[in-house]
C-alpha cells in the first residue's frame, strides 16, 4: 500500500524536494536560538558580555527567523498543493475507474458511499499527503540535532531522558491501533450518513407527497446515531492516546527539574548549560508531541486510502484479450441456452434460448420478476452470463469489444435518466459529435421539437437534476431523441411507455414505431396492445421461456399463458372497446400464472 502512495508523489518530485529543503532549514533554525542563549548567559557570568554582542545576536536571530517566515509560506502553500494535486489524480484515477465497473458493484454500493469516498476521503488522503513528509522530516532532524546538542551540554543528563522516550512510543502504539479501528468504523458511518442523505434528497418530492418526513427523519437518525457513537469510540481511542501521550512528556520535564538540580548541585553543569538544556529540550519534546498528534492526521488519512483502495482494486469489465470490433450491424440476435444469477443469489434465467432475425420484433411478456429485464441487460453485458451464450450475427458477445458492442445497442427505458443540462446536452448524448441540424432532425421524430420550439430558450433550456422541470413524456420523448441520435442497429424498449397515461402514449408510440423501422427491436411490456404486432412473442415465466411464437400461434395454444392473458383482456376491455391497458402483471395474477 505505502508504495502505491509512493507513487502518487512522481508528478511533484521537484517541488517536493524544493518542499522538503524548506523544511530541513526551519528544523536547523529552530536549534538556533538555544545555542545563543548559552552563548550570550555564560558571557553575562564571564563578565565579556556586551552591548554589540546583544545586538549581533538578536539580529542574526531575527534574520533567521525572516528567513523562517517565508520558508513557512513556501511549505504551507506549496505543500498543500502538492496534496491538491495528488488529491486531483487520485480522484481522476477513481472518476475513471467507476466508469469500467460492473453493473453488479452498483448494485451493491450505494452513491451516497461512493460519493464519501471521493470527496471526503480523498481530502483526508491529501492532507496526510502534505502533511506527513513535512512533519517527518523536520521532527525527525529536530529531534536528532537537539540530541546531539543535549548531549554537548550533559550526556548523562541527556540519557537519562532518552530512556523515557520508549516508554512513549510502546504508549503511541498500543493507542494508536486501538484508533485506528475506530476510525476505520467511523468512515463507514459517514459514509452511511451520505447514503442516506443522498436518497433523501434525491426522494424529496416523493416524500412530501406521502408525507413522510418523519419516516425520513426516523431513517435519518439510525444513520445519525451510528455516527455519533462511532465517533464516541474513535474519540475515546484519541482522548487516550493523546493524554496518556501527554502525561509521558510531562514526567520528562519533572525527571530534568530533578536529574537537573542535582547535577548543577554536584557541580557537573554551570547554570548557563542547564538554562540552555531547559530551552532545548522542548525541541527534543516538541517533535515527539508533533508525532504524536501526526498520528490522527496519519491515521486518517491512511484509513481513506485503504477505502479508496477498495474501489479501485474492484474488478473492473474488460473485453477479452483478442476482442473485435463488431461492425456492419445486420442485427440478428441468437441466445443459446443462457443461464444467468446475480452475485450470491439463485439462478435467474434458466436454459433461455430465443432467435431473432435482422428487423424482426421480439416482445418479452410475463410476470414481473420473470427475468424479462435480465434478458435486455445481458445483450450489452451489462451483466455476465454464467452458462450458454449470446450472439450478434453471429459473433459470441463474449468475443466483441464492449464499446462497439454497446454503440449499436439502443435502449429507452420506464425510468428515464436525463442529466442536469440543456436539452441540447441531454440529446447530444446520443452522439456528442451530432450536429445541430442532427440535434433538430431527432427531435422531430421523437415528437418533441415543437414544444422545444416554444420554450424561450429552445434547446438552450435547462432540464434541472434528473430533467425535473420536464413531465414524464417529455423526459420519454427526449430519450428517443437521444436514441434516435444514436441510430443504432438494436433497440431495446423496456416498458417505455407503461408509466404514461394513453394520450401520452400514443404520441410516445408513434416515435417509437418510427424509432423501430429497420432495426431488431427487443420490446418488454405489460400492455398486450403493444405487443400483438411484434413478429414473435416469448412468454417469460420463473426464467424460463413457458410460450414463444406470433400473437396469432400463441392463440392457439389450448390453456396457455398467452391465450389466457389475452382472452381476460377482452373480458374487461376499454371503454371504446379496445385492450390498449391490458396490464400483462395484473393479468397473471387473475390466471393464476
Amino acid at each position: 500500500m505505502l508504495k502505491r502512495f509512493i507513487a502518487y508523489y512522481k508528478p511533484h518530485r521537484g517541488m517536493l524536494t524544493l518542499d522538503m529543503l524548506a523544511s530541513l532549514v526551519i528544523a536547523l533554525v529552530g536549534m538556533v536560538y538555544p545555542i545563543i542563549t548559552e552563548t550570550m548567559l555564560e558571557a553575562f557570568l564571564d563578565g565579556t558580555q556586551t552591548a554589540k554582542m546583544i545586538i549581533t545576536a538578536s539580529a542574526i536571530v531575527l534574520a533567521l527567523y525572516i528567513i523562517r517566515l517565508f520558508l513557512r509560506y513556501f511549505v504551507q502553500y506549496y505543500g498543500h498543493l502538492i496534496g491538491v494535486g495528488m488529491q486531483a489524480q487520485m480522484r481522476r484515477d477513481l472518476f475513471a475507474h467507476i466508469q469500467k465497473l460492473p453493473f453488479s458493484f452498483y448494485d451493491e454500493n450505494e452513491t451516497g458511499k461512493i460519493m464519501t469516498r471521493m470527496t471526503s476521503d480523498l481530502f483526508e488522503i491529501s492532507e496526510l499527503a502534505h502533511h506527513g513528509p513535512e512533519n517527518l522530516l523536520i521532527s525527525s532532524v529536530t529531534f536528532i540535532a537537539a540530541f546531539i546538542y543535549l548531549c554537548t551540554i550533559d550526556w548523562a543528563l541527556t540519557l537519562i531522558i532518552f530512556v523515557c522516550v520508549p516508554i512513549l512510543v510502546i504508549v503511541a502504539a498500543y493507542f494508536r491501533k486501538k484508533m485506528r479501528s475506530a476510525f476505520t468504523e467511523r468512515r463507514a458511518s459517514n459514509a452511511v450518513i451520505n447514503a442516506s442523505l443522498e436518497s433523501s434528497i434525491s426522494g424529496i418530492r416523493v416524500t412530501k407527497a406521502y408525507t413522510n418526513q418523519d419516516k425520513e427523519t426516523e431513517k435519518f437518525e439510525v444513520g445519525n446515531n451510528a455516527f455519533i457513537n462511532a465517533c464516541k469510540k474513535a474519540y475515546d481511542a484519541m482522548g487516550k492516546f493523546h493524554s496518556g501521550t501527554s502525561f509521558i512528556t510531562d514526567v520528562f520535564n519533572v525527571i530534568i527539574l530533578i536529574a537537573g538540580g542535582l547535577f548543577i548541585n554536584a557541580g557537573r553543569i554551570s547554570i548557563p548549560e542547564y538554562s540552555a538544556f531547559m530551552v532545548s529540550i522542548n525541541l527534543f519534546i516538541s517533535p515527539i508531541n508533533t508525532l504524536i498528534g501526526f498520528m490522527e492526521q496519519y491515521q486518517n488519512g491512511v484509513t481513506g486510502f485503504e477505502r479508496f483502495l477498495e474501489i479501485i482494486d474492484t474488478e473492473p469489465e474488460r473485453d477479452e484479450p483478442d476482442a473485435i470490433e463488431l461492425q456492419g450491424v445486420e442485427g440478428k440476435i441468437e441466445f443459446e441456452n443462457v443461464e444467468f444469477s446475480y452475485k450470491d443469489s439463485a439462478e435467474v434465467l434458466h436454459g433461455i434460448s430465443l432467435n431473432v432475425e435482422k428487423g424482426q420484433k421480439l416482445a418479452l411478456v410475463g410476470p414481473s420478476g420473470g427475468g424479462k429485464t435480465t434478458i435486455c441487460h445481458l445483450i450489452p453485458r451489462f451483466y455476465k452470463i454464467t452458462g450458454g451464450d449470446i450472439k450478434i450475427d453471429g459473433k459470441s458477445i463474449n468475443s466483441l469489444t464492449m464499446n462497439s458492442l454497446r454503440k449499436n445497442i439502443g435502449i429507452v427505458q420506464q425510468d428515464v435518466f436525463l442529466f442536469n443540462g440543456s436539452i441540447r446536452d441531454n440529446i447530444l448524448y446520443g452522439r456528442l459529435d451530432a450536429t445541430e441540424e442532427d440535434v433538430i432532425e431527432a427531435a422531430k421524430l421523437a415528437n418533441i421539437h415543437d414544444w422545444v420550439s416554444t420554450l424561450e430558450h429552445g434547446y438552450d433550456t435547462e432540464i434541472g437534476e434528473r430533467g425535473v422541470k420536464l413531465s414524464g413524456g417529455q423526459k420519454q420523448r427526449l430519450s428517443i431523441a437521444r436514441v434516435f441520435l444514436k441510430d443504432p442497429s438494436i433497440l431495446i424498449l423496456d416498458e417505455a411507455t407503461s408509466a404514461l397515461d394513453n394520450t401520452t402514449e400514443i404520441l410516445i408510440q408513434q416515435a417509437l414505431d418510427e424509432l423501430c423501422k429497420g432495426r431488431t427491436t427487443i420490446v418488454v411490456a405489460h400492455r398486450l396492445s403493444t405487443v400483438r404486432g411484434a413478429d414473435k412473442i416469448a412468454v417469460i415465466s420463473d426464467g424460463h421461456i413457458a410460450e414463444e411464437g406470433s400473437h396469432e400461434e400463441l392463440m392457439q395454444i389450448e390453456n396457455g399463458i398467452y391465450q389466457g392473458l389475452y382472452r381476460l383482456g377482452v373480458r374487461n376491455p376499454d371503454k371504446d372497446g379496445s385492450i390498449a391497458d391490458i396490464d400483462v402483471n395484473q393479468l397473471s395474477k387473475k390466471a393464476g400464472f
